[in-house]
């Protein structure tokens, strides 16, 4: 995999995981690298579950739309888990 292949990868994550982050309503305690992490991985999921539904060709006809749609997934997975995480810890007085 060349250089480029890998920058086009990583700019491509970071749009994917802002637009699902943008979608999903609420405060997300997720930096600049989790955003990273969500596109990528999206893409990955997204394609992965693409190709499971529809067929690999099929996929590759509208690739932002499968990358986005696991974007969105592992956003509402990250918040499912922080919420969880921060009422297990939280005080209450």
């Amino acid at each position: 995999m060349s250089v480029w292949a890998i920058i086009s990868i990583i700019i491509a994550g970071l749009i994917v995981g802002a637009i699902a982050r943008l979608l999903v309503p609420g405060r997300d305690p997720v930096g600049f690298l989790g955003t990273l992490v969500i596109g990528v991985g999206g893409g990955f999921l997204g394609f992965w579950i693409g190709s499971l539904l529809v067929g690999k060709h099929s996929v590759h006809e509208h690739p932002w739309l499968w990358a986005l749609a696991g974007a969105l997934i592992l956003v509402l997975l990250s918040r499912l888990i922080t919420r969880r995480r921060r009422g297990m810890f939280a005080r209450r007085w």
